[in-house]
């Protein structure tokens, strides 16, 4: 097992992570893939559609994993270090979107040709409305779920002689869609940029959801948390990247996929939006790191 690769991929029993951790078990023989999910029994299912696809069985095995319990990340830290002593690589994929769907709207809903085909656009659309309940957990989830997953498993990924820390992203969290210029300032100065002040962002985010003053900041209402959420992993990503420069650490927008997330509304396919995190999951040594991806291509924070 010790010359064995190991994977964690957060939210790993449906849609992109799936397809992540199919990607990365076939693209090696050393690779050893663990698949988590929150609730057991799907991710349980996962796993047996995993090795009933054609790879080998003992190529993944299953945690559970909710991102926003700190005993459940314990518990996978726990496993990892028991049974390997060492993390290779983990891709941080599990994420909300925060918003509350009209699934009869969405179902109904089509793509113009000439259309924006984001998700950023496709989200915004009358069908989805955000709270202060939501938009706190989609921070919770997105933010604060990837950033306590990834310190539980650092003192593992410091083992491994080639560490790779992956954070699933979107274009939404570009720093052009940020549009309270306070925010933009602190999230645009990587000099500065610390785990307080992305605390600082989204305490204030939060708060202005609260006062109902995110029109007058300048935010797009609908979906503001999801935006701010990929803009903080963003600058988190470019934290992680200078604070453990032996590691290669990147963040990926897999493009507009069609996912259970946009009720299969997308224009591209799982297998196309897995492809750039499982790359980056494979870079070479002297591959980039603490740069922000659109699948395969480098693009601007």
């Amino acid at each position: 097992m010790a010359s064995k690769r190991i994977a964690v991929v957060t939210g790993g029993n449906k849609g992109i992570g799936f397809e992540i951790c199919r990607q990365l078990a076939s693209s090696s023989d050393d690779i050893l893939v663990v698949v988590t999910a929150r609730d057991e029994q799907k991710g349980l299912q996962a796993l047996h559609n995993l090795k009933t696809s054609g790879l080998a069985e003992s190529a993944f095995v299953f945690r559970q994993l909710d991102v926003t319990d700190p005993a459940s990340i314990t518990s996978l830290a726990d496993f990892i270090g028991t049974q390997f002593g060492k993390l290779d690589i983990l891709v941080n994929n599990a994420g909300v979107n925060g918003v509350i769907v009209d699934e009869g709207l969405v179902t109904s809903l089509k793509l113009q040709p000439g259309e924006d085909t984001s998700l950023k656009t496709y989200l915004a659309k009358q069908v989805t409305s955000q709270t202060y309940e939501t938009a706190e957990n989609c921070i919770q989830t997105n933010y604060y779920g990837t950033k306590h997953v990834t310190e539980a498993l650092l003192p593992y990924l410091s083992q491994s002689s080639s560490p790779r820390i992956v954070n699933v992203s979107s274009g939404a969290g570009k720093l052009e869609h940020i549009k309270d210029d306070r925010v933009s300032q602190k999230l645009s100065d990587v000099g500065w940029l610390t785990d307080e002040v992305l605390d600082e962002v989204v305490t204030g985010f939060l708060q202005d959801v609260k006062d109902g003053l995110l029109e007058e900041k300048g935010w797009n209402a609908t979906i503001s948390a999801y935006i701010v959420s990929k803009a903080i992993i963003n600058a988190y990503t470019q934290i992680l990247a200078k604070k453990y420069p032996s590691f290669r650490i990147n963040a990926v927008n897999p493009g507009f996929t069609k996912t259970d997330m946009t009720f299969n509304k997308g224009t591209y396919t799982v297998e196309e939006g897995a492809r750039g995190p499982v790359r980056l999951a494979l870079v070479p040594d002297e591959g980039p790191t603490g740069r922000f991806f659109f699948q395969m291509e480098e693009t601007t924070f």
